[in-house]
């Protein structure tokens, strides 16, 4: 990756790994937007022509649970550019789609989700010294 990045990309590029996209961004360029409160039954098409109205949509994807691959009811829409994501931030918080208000922010970047630990017995008694 090092390579590539050396090779191919300009220097202020960073290079960003998604689940299915590899998505190339120059100081944060592409956005990417959270968005809440959709309809069960909003599929990742409507929600990209929705949101295209106000820029290039890159992605459009809406969370599922695992189990029943059911929405979870809210998604992530990601724009070429700053400009287009603060626009459509600006135009569809708050408006219908699919008959429910959605709720429009910047996705904020994923965290390390760390586990919880699991407990082996009763804790150790402190060490004196």
């Amino acid at each position: 990756m090092a390579a590539l990045r050396k090779l191919l990309l300009p220097k202020n590029t960073s290079v960003v790994i998604s689940n299915s996209t590899i998505f190339l961004s120059r100081r944060g360029i592409a956005s990417k937007l959270f968005v809440g409160g959709l309809s069960f039954y909003t599929t990742e098409k409507a929600l990209s022509e929705a949101f295209s109205q106000h820029g290039q949509v890159i992605e459009a994807k809406i969370v599922t649970d695992r189990v029943s691959d059911r929405s979870k009811g809210f998604g992530f829409v990601t724009y070429a550019s700053e400009d287009e994501a603060e626009k459509a931030l600006q135009e569809m918080n708050g408006k219908p789609l699919n008959g429910r208000v959605v709720f429009v922010d910047y996705a904020k970047p994923k965290t390390d989700g760390g586990s919880t630990p699991i407990a082996r017995g009763p804790p150790e008694p402190p060490v004196e010294q």
